[in-house]
Order: structure tokens, then C-alpha cells, then sequence
């Protein structure tokens, strides 16, 4: 893959100035070139090389094909004239014709050639940068991820990946060829005829180019205006509609039927205004094409009067502006898509351009044989820079222990499991797992000695063995049922008509909560992580299912050092050590028993918990 250039942590390259300059987003373009010529794949380089020559030698091919027509039809008026040679010239004008529909079934099969090998490169080049701009999209930050929008972001993947097929196929395969072609004509017209002829086809050309793209840059305000009344138009009804029910309730048909048509009205006149524009720039493109047909075609005749031409070289002529002319008819469309490709180009390259947050040292090591043993010293973080979150957190876990820590809503809990995953890195202190520092660790090797069993249980739509299988996908499906008999979900697998091979749904939605988390309790035993995490993982289930599944849990911690983020204290009774987090802060520390003695944050907690528990009636799953 070529190098990427990197930026500012979670920062977004402006792109407006590449909307506005057309220059800027040529770069953007040019960036395409590595996946084009690949260092690692010369068969692709050799493919890019030979769709370059096939292209070019097209152009030459369909600019010379009507000069053969031309003599044919000079050998045509010759024949009419010619005493005693008229089979020889027959001949000849028969090989002129051959010739010219030669030439053209030559050029039909480069330009197809040039499809035929270059295909592979191309779809190569598309796959390879959506691949890379999906990797590393997983390389950014949870925090960029908190702040984007996941469809936002697919949709500028999916935009930019169609903007490069697009490019290929306009830029590089049809008006790029359409300038090669009005190139070779006018060296063509100036060696066979006049410079006069060189000069009227490529000025004639090249103020048809600057007239579409002045007039289309001048109707776009004209389609984004009707675009953007189409939108409001299309928002009122759709927002009338969902709330079918209160305009009924307040007798407001007639009223929204107004609004409705207010909306359409502003969309009529703006379609009006886009469409007659379009009138006017066919009208101007049209005038100019044949202007300067009439042209070339009164200069041809100007010099036949005077014998230096024949009447096959006018047809010449105009057949070859013909082919010139013919792909420009859709320029100010391929102007206005290129644009806009190269737009959706440069913001899906903008997000290869963010520097991911978190990133390995360059010394970094893998973790291995991981015991288990976890110090946070003195560690300080803070999501935003008013918004302290921890402030001088100091324990540790050792080898096999359980860690439980509980506080009120917004005491920093969860945000240790996240510092432990290293999805954000500390402010001040130290995190060492083993005695190493986390800092000091490769990513991959960190996150794969750590389990977690989150609070919100989130499944791939995909089958339930897939689901247990994502933690370990070359397990077999002995391994993925005994993590689930561990997990106590697999009786319930059992009894369904598909089993293992039973749909889940999006985001698991076809199972229960309690059948949700059992199933991700059994993909972080097959995982068979050193360390584990539960946050918070019976919080969103009521007290009978978290009776029923805290076995489960109960299971999937032993032998292993447990750091428990508990919102339900009895769950945590058994812990080895309890820290009561409040305000970033640890404001007590001890077992159960030593807490409950204290009289202090904990105390309180337990009182208020086991209140609530006496005041609610469970509710069966």
C-alpha cells in the first residue's frame, strides 16, 4: 500500500476548498497512482502500461480512418472520369473502403482491449483503497468513533469507491482520449491541408470546452437550489405523513395540504430555472459545434475552388470533427460528475489523512504469558480538557484476584475498562500489566489478553455460533459448544430448530437480554482472555435473569484476575477487594464486610440498594 500522510489527532482535512478548486482536487486524483502502478504486482503495472498504449493508438487509429474514406471518394469521382483503368482504380477504391472499416473495427477492439486488460487494475485499485480506508478506520480512536456518525462514514466510503470506477471510465477513458483526439486531428489537418484547419478545429474545441464548463458552473446554483426545495418538499410530506394522527386530531389536512404545495411551488420554479439554463447551454454548445463545422467546411471548399483539395477531403474533414465532437456532447454532464467525484474522492481520502488518537510506540512489545498482575499509579485522564474524569487513581490487582468498583452514575467506572483496552490513553500516571508499562505494549497482544463482558451485549447479525466463534474463528465446534456449556446457554442453543446455526438478528434482537448475554459470556470464555472485565454485565437485566446468569459469570472469572464494574452490590459481595469511585476519586477501599463497617460511601450504597430490592417485586424474565 502506498504511504499515507497523517495529520493532527481525530482531525478532518478541510475539503471545501477542494468543492471550489478544481486544481486541489486533482491531487486527490493523482493520489490514485500507486494503486495504478503497484510496486508489489508487475503484471498490473505491465496492464496500466498496455491500456495507456491501446488508448493512445485508438486515438490515432479513428482520426486516420476517415482520410481512407476521403480517397475513396476521390477514387470514386476519378473512376467517372478514367478511360481503360477503371477496374485497377475499383480495386483500389474497394481497398480504400476495406481500409476505412478496418481502421474502425481496429479502434472498436483497442478501446474494448483497453477495457479487457485494464479491468483488473481497476477493480484492484478500488478494492485496495476501500480495504485500506476500512482498516483504518478501525485503527482511529473509540473517540473519533463517538463523534462520527457509522452510516456518515460508510456513505463516504461507498461515494468515493463508485467516484473511482467514475473517474476511470470519464476522465481517464473519455474526455482525456476526446483531447488526445482533437490533438492528433489538428497535427493531422495541419500536415495533410493547412494550419488554418489545425487552428479553426482546436479553437473551435477549446472554446466549447471553456463555454460548458463556464455555463455549467453557472447552472449549478440553479440544481442545487432545485435539489434543495425537492429535499423541503420531500421533508413535509414525510414529516405530515409520520404524524398522521395529530393533523387529524387538530383538523389540519387543509393546512398541510398548503404547506405541501408552498413547498412544491418554490421546487417548480427552481426546476423551471435548471431546465430552461439547460436549454440555453445546448443552445450556445450547438452553436459553437456547428460554427465551426460551417467553418472548416467553407475553408475546405475556398480551397477546392482553388485545387488544392479534392471534395473526399471536406468529407475527411467532417467526419473526423464528427468523431471529435461526439463524446463533448456529454461534457457538461462528465463536468459536472467529475466534479463531484473527485469531491467524494477527496473525502474519502481526507479520512486516510486522520491520525489515529492511540498509536503503538515505536519500541513497542508484545505481551506474552500474561499472569494477570494490573497497577494503576497516580493515573489521571479526562475525556475533554474541562471535563476530569479520573484524578490520581492508585491500586492494584493481583494474579487471580477479583477487583469490584462501584460509585454513583458518572464516577469514572467504565472509563478503567477503556484505559485497560488502551482506547484513550492517560493524562499523568502509570498503567502496567505484569509490571510493564501498557504504554510500552503492542495494542493487538494487550487487547487479546483481556476478555470483556459489556453491559450492553451487542451480537453481529449472523448465526449464534458465529456470534461465539468471533472471539476465536479457527475454533472448533467442539471448543464453541463447551463455551457455551461453561456460559450455561447451551441447552437453550440446543433446543432451537437451527441451533447453532440459528439468526440472531440485528444486534442480536431475536434473543432475550438474558440469552444475549449468556451468548457473549461464552464468547469471551472461548477467548480464554487472562484478564477480564465485567462491566456493568447484569445491570439491564432484572433480578431473577442476573441470578441466573450470574453462574455463568461466576464461572468465566475463576482462575482469572477479575476487575468487576458493578451497578447491583450484590453481586460483588465475594470480591476480593472493593474501590468505591465518586468524582474520579477512590474514596474508600476494602472487602465487603470491611466496607459495610465503615459506615461510609459504600455503607450507604448497599442501604439504599437493598431498600429499592425490598420495594420492587422481581419480574420473571
Amino acid at each position: 500500500m502506498p504511504p499515507m500522510q497523517h495529520m493532527s489527532p481525530d482531525t478532518k482535512p478541510d475539503t471545501k476548498g477542494a468543492e471550489q478548486s478544481i486544481g486541489y482536487q486533482l491531487k486527490s486524483f493523482m493520489r490514485l497512482w500507486p494503486y495504478l502502478w503497484p510496486t508489489d504486482k508487475p503484471s498490473y503495472k505491465l496492464r496500466t502500461f498496455l491500456a495507456l498504449i491501446f488508448t493512445i493508438a485508438g486515438q490515432f487509429v479513428i482520426v486516420l480512418a476517415p482520410f481512407f474514406l476521403g480517397r475513396a471518394i476521390d477514387g470514386l469521382d476519378l473512376q467517372l472520369d478514367a478511360l481503360g483503368l477503371g477496374s485497377l482504380i475499383a480495386w483500389g477504391l474497394i481497398w480504400l473502403i476495406l481500409a476505412y472499416g478496418g481502421f474502425r473495427l481496429l479502434a472498436i477492439m483497442l478501446a474494448e482491449g483497453r477495457e479487457y486488460i485494464f479491468a483488473p487494475v481497476g477493480q484492484y485499485a478500488q478494492r485496495a483503497v476501500a480495504t485500506a480506508t476500512f482498516a483504518h478506520l478501525h485503527r482511529l480512536s473509540l473517540r473519533y468513533h463517538l463523534e462520527k456518525r457509522t452510516g456518515g462514514l460508510s456513505r463516504v466510503i461507498e461515494r468515493g469507491i463508485r467516484s473511482i470506477d467514475f473517474l476511470f471510465r470519464f476522465l481517464l477513458f473519455n474526455i482525456g482520449p476526446t483531447l488526445l483526439q482533437l490533438s492528433i486531428a489538428g497535427i493531422a489537418f495541419w500536415v495533410a491541408y493547412s494550419w488554418k484547419f489545425a487552428l479553426i478545429a482546436v479553437a473551435v474545441v477549446l472554446s466549447y470546452i471553456w463555454f460548458t464548463v463556464t455555463t455549467t458552473e453557472w447552472r449549478l446554483k440553479f440544481r442545487r437550489d432545485m435539489n434543495k426545495k425537492d429535499t423541503e418538499a420531500n421533508a413535509k410530506a414525510i414529516d405530515s405523513l409520520l404524524n398522521y394522527e395529530t393533523v387529524k386530531y387538530f383538523n389540519a389536512e387543509n393546512y398541510e395540504t398548503q404547506r405541501y404545495d408552498g413547498a412544491m411551488a418554490g421546487y417548480q420554479e427552481a426546476a423551471i430555472l435548471s431546465r430552461t439554463s439547460l436549454a440555453t447551454v445546448n443552445i450556445g454548445q450547438s452553436f459553437l459545434m456547428n460554427l465551426g463545422m460551417v467553418a472548416l467546411v467553407l475553408l475546405a471548399a475556398q480551397t477546392v475552388l482553388e485545387g488544392s483539395m479534392t471534395t473526399g477531403d471536406i468529407f475527411t474533414i467532417t467526419m473526423v470533427m464528427t468523431q471529435v465532437y461526439r463524446p463533448l456532447n456529454i461534457l457538461g454532464f462528465a463536468y459536472r460528475e467529475i466534479k463531484q467525484a473527485l469531491t467524494d474522492m477527496e473525502k474519502m481520502f481526507a479520512l486516510l489523512d486522520i491520525e489515529p488518537e492511540v498509536k503503538d510506540a515505536p519500541e513497542a512489545q508484545d505481551i506474552k504469558d500474561v499472569k494477570g498482575a494490573i497497577r494503576f499509579e497516580n493515573v489521571a485522564f479526562r475525556y475533554e480538557a474541562d471535563r476530569p474524569i479520573l484524578d490520581g487513581i492508585s491500586f492494584d490487582i493481583k494474579p487471580g484476584q477479583t477487583l469490584a468498583v462501584v460509585g454513583p452514575t458518572g464516577a469514572g467506572k467504565s472509563t478503567l475498562s477503556r484505559i485497560l483496552f488502551r482506547f484513550y490513553d492517560i493524562e499523568r500516571g502509570r498503567v502496567s500489566i505484569d509490571g510493564q508499562n501498557m504504554q510500552g505494549l503492542t495494542q493487538d497482544s494487550l487487547r487479546r489478553a483481556i476478555g470483556i463482558v459489556p453491559q450492553d451485549t451487542v451480537l453481529f447479525n449472523d448465526t449464534i455460533g458465529y456470534n461465539i466463534a468471533y472471539a476465536r474463528p479457527d475454533a472448533s465446534q467442539a471448543d464453541i459448544e463447551a463455551a457455551a456449556r461453561a456460559a450455561q446457554v447451551h441447552d437453550f442453543i440446543a433446543t432451537l430448530p437451527k441451533g447453532y446455526d440459528t439468526m440472531v438478528g440485528e444486534r442480536g434482537l431475536k434473543l432475550s437480554g438474558g440469552e444475549k448475554q449468556r451468548v457473549a459470556i461464552a464468547r469471551t470464555l472461548l477467548k480464554d482472555p487472562a484478564i477480564l472485565i465485567l462491566d456493568e454485565a447484569t445491570s439491564a437485566l432484572d433480578s431473577v435473569t442476573e441470578r441466573e446468569i450470574q453462574a455463568a459469570l461466576d464461572n468465566a472469572a475463576r482462575n482469572r484476575t477479575t476487575l468487576i464494574i458493578a451497578h447491583r452490590l450484590s453481586t460483588i459481595v465475594k470480591a476480593d477487594k472493593i474501590i468505591v469511585l465518586d468524582k474520579g476519586e477512590i474514596k474508600e477501599q476494602g472487602n465487603h464486610s470491611s466496607l459495610l463497617k465503615k459506615k461510609g460511601l459504600y455503607a450507604k450504597l448497599w442501604k439504599q440498594q437493598e431498600k429499592s430490592t425490598k420495594n420492587t417485586k422481581p419480574i420473571k424474565a
